[in-house]
């Protein structure tokens, strides 16, 4: 199982890079956290949207609207939960606004459409048998390197209620690793920089340099 981070894939080389770990990976199936930015992929891939989207796309594939050339193989995870080869994995789609969260969904218009809202988490907390939890922002305690304090209490609410074995986190553009109560947390590096093998066996995380496009 392919795993990636965030792509930024509007741009032309990091678009070039992206395809470029699809097809080293030669995988069936692949999981991406965010910041897509191209919704017409080769192989079934499932992704939480980021703080960087097409958020016209987003909200498309939220309600099931999509028909474009432009947006095939790509499924949203955003408060629900899927079965991708024997795992059941759930996403959480967006960023944390203090001003924006306890917003009804649809009162977010715009760039807005960016973060998600106490609605989503709340959906999110009633999932159940949850192996691997998908999102963009991070917990506490994810040691990457910023000039503010990582982690979003409401992403820490969702580890406790789910108890995930693993959970991958994008948004950062490094990797980092630690753990949150008995889940592993995981953040990626972009996917121009690496891409990662999921075993869905033992949710062993590997990863290779991606190559030249």
């Amino acid at each position: 199982m392919l795993v990636l981070g965030d792509a930024h894939a509007d741009d032309p080389a990091r678009r070039r890079a992206l395809f470029a770990a699809y097809r080293a990976a030669d995988a069936d199936v692949a999981l991406q956290l965010g910041d897509l930015l191209c919704y017409d992929l080769p192989i079934p891939t499932y992704f939480v949207a980021g703080n960087n989207e097409d958020f016209d796309v987003v909200e498309a594939l939220r309600h099931g609207r999509v028909e474009s050339s432009d947006v095939d193989g790509v499924t949203l995870l955003a408060g629900d939960v899927v079965e991708i080869e024997g795992l059941r994995v759930a996403g959480l789609s967006g960023n944390f606004a203090p001003t924006q969260f306890e917003r009804p969904r649809p009162n977010l218009q715009g760039e807005r459409r960016r973060h998600f809202v106490r609605d989503d988490v709340e959906a999110a907390k009633q999932l159940s048998d949850v192996d691997v939890l998908l999102t963009h922002e991070a917990p506490h305690g994810l040691p990457v390197t910023e000039s503010y304090e990582v982690g979003c209490e409401h992403v820490d609410e969702l580890l406790d209620a789910l108890d995930p074995d693993l959970c991958l986190v994008g948004h950062h553009h490094e990797h980092a690793e630690t753990t949150y109560g008995d889940t592993r947390v995981v953040g990626l590096a972009p996917a121009w920089e690496r891409y990662y093998e999921l075993d869905p066996e033992t949710l062993e995380l590997t990863s290779q340099p991606t190559p030249e496009a």
